[in-house]
Formats: structure tokens, C-alpha cells, sequence
């Protein structure tokens, strides 16, 4: 069975085939999906979409990097309240992203430190997002990890002295569909990584592997990862959905 450790199935997107979705992910035998959040007007959809295939769609909450605003000790207050009267499996998805703006600097870090110390009391799992701001990501890992932070650098994109640096801090490498690209150098890193510290993901509906680059990404492609990354190893594909569900069932106690 694959599992498919970050999708966000739950957005508009899939408002008019959710079912279909579902059972096409079934079909390519992916059995279980986690959902990171992104803001706090996306929790209700997240947890009626993990109620309505309970057993199948994992809930995690947080504050996504590029939700961060003036207003994010308020939200972080909501998803508080929120974590305290719903089962959410983990902590996501949070970071820093420096790509569209650095304005909200500060307060990405602020907010990425504050929801790393919930993670810690409540003993959940972080999934990570990453995007042009590895060293402050990093940094703030390094300081916060006492041995209680564990979790996801999702959709790793990075060089072999970053896997191995997210490796150091017990952390996992999620990897998508980027994979699959024809100008990505992910396969060439990943062949000095051992698999044993890789879980797959889609990123849906983001990010969809080749044959089906730039359309909408979902669950079920993730067999498409899933076949790649057991070219990329010289393993059967039976092997890399063994060892990376194993991963993710063990990170968020499934």
C-alpha cells in the first residue's frame, strides 16, 4: 500500500469529483492520505473532508508560511482552540518562504518557532514547508531539536549536503512529483540518500508528475512517484511503497 503524505484533496479543486478521486487512488492502491492545512479558513473543509473517508484522510492543522500576516498570533490562537476539541495527527503545514515575499519575514520565524513548540508538547509530528529559505529553516530546527521534533522536509528539492543536514536532525525527505521532472537533479541526489529516509507525496493539487505535468495533481498519481523513485533505487516498486508507508505510518502513528 502507498500512502501519499501531503494532499490538500480538500480545496475547491476537487469540490466537483471528490469521490472519484478517492476511489481513483484506491484504484492505485494508495490507501492512506495525510492532509496538512494552510490557514484557518481551511479547517472545516480539512476535517469534513477527514471525516467523510475517515480511515483513509488524516488531518493535520497549521499555519502555512505564506498565511502568515500582521494578524497570525490571531490565527495561531484559533488553530490552538481548534487542536484542543479535534484528533489532528501532526503539525503542517508550517516553515518559512522567502520566495514571494520577505516582508513577513519575522513573523514567518516567529510563528514557524511557536507552532515547532506545540508540536513538542502535544509529541505530534512537523511536516515542513521549504522554499528558498533552507538556512533559516535550518537554524531554527537546530535550535528547537531537543529530540522531540520529528516529521517532514515536504517536497525536498535540495542538494545531497541539505538531505543529509535534514537527515542529521531526524526529519524525513518528502518527495513528489518533481521527481519525475526531465530537468530536475532530485534523482541524482536521491541515488546518494538511502531510501530508508524518504516518504512520497503528491503536493496535490500542485505539482503533478509527468505524464500529467501542469494539470491538476492527485492522490492517485502518486503511483507515478512511486515508480520513479524505484527506478531511480533499482528496487521493486513493491519495496519503495514498504519502506516509505512504513515511514509515515511510524511518524504519525497510524
Amino acid at each position: 500500500m502507498l500512502i501519499d503524505s501531503h494532499s490538500h484533496i480538500y480545496l475547491e479543486d476537487f469540490d466537483d469529483d471528490l469521490d472519484e478521486v478517492i476511489q481513483r487512488s484506491k484504484n492505485a492502491g494508495v490507501g492512506k492520505i495525510i492532509l496538512p492545512n494552510i490557514d484557518t479558513g481551511t479547517i472545516k473543509r480539512l476535517l469534513a473532508v477527514s471525516k467523510m473517508y475517515h480511515g483513509i484522510c488524516y488531518p493535520l492543522i497549521g499555519l502555512h508560511p505564506t498565511s502568515v500576516d500582521a494578524g497570525y498570533k490571531k490565527k495561531l490562537g484559533e488553530m490552538e482552540a481548534w487542536l484542543e476539541k479535534e484528533g489532528f495527527y501532526g503539525i503542517g503545514e508550517v516553515g518559512i518562504d522567502l520566495y514571494w515575499d520577505k516582508s513577513c519575514q519575522k513573523e514567518q520565524e516567529d510563528a514557524f518557532m511557536y507552532q515547532l513548540r506545540i508540536a513538542k508538547n502535544k509529541n505530534l509530528p512537523v511536516v515542513i514547508h521549504v522554499r528558498n529559505s533552507f538556512a533559516e529553516v535550518y537554524n531554527i530546527l537546530e535550535k528547537e531539536q531537543d529530540g522531540r521534533l520529528k516529521g517532514i522536509f515536504h517536497c525536498f528539492t535540495g542538494n545531497v549536503s541539505e538531505a543529509k543536514k535534514i537527515i542529521g536532525l531526524g526529519f524525513k525527505l518528502g518527495v513528489g512529483g518533481v521527481v519525475t521532472f526531465k530537468n530536475s537533479n532530485l534523482r541524482e541526489v536521491l541515488q546518494q540518500i538511502d531510501v530508508c529516509h524518504l516518504v512520497l507525496e503528491t503536493d496535490s493539487p500542485y505539482l503533478a508528475p509527468v505524464p500529467f505535468r501542469g494539470k491538476r495533481n492527485e492522490s492517485a498519481y502518486l503511483k507515478l512517484v512511486a515508480d520513479k523513485v524505484a527506478e531511480v533505487y533499482s528496487l521493486p516498486p513493491g519495496e519503495i511503497a514498504r519502506v516509505t508507508s512504513g515511514n509515515v505510518k511510524s511518524l504519525f502513528c497510524l
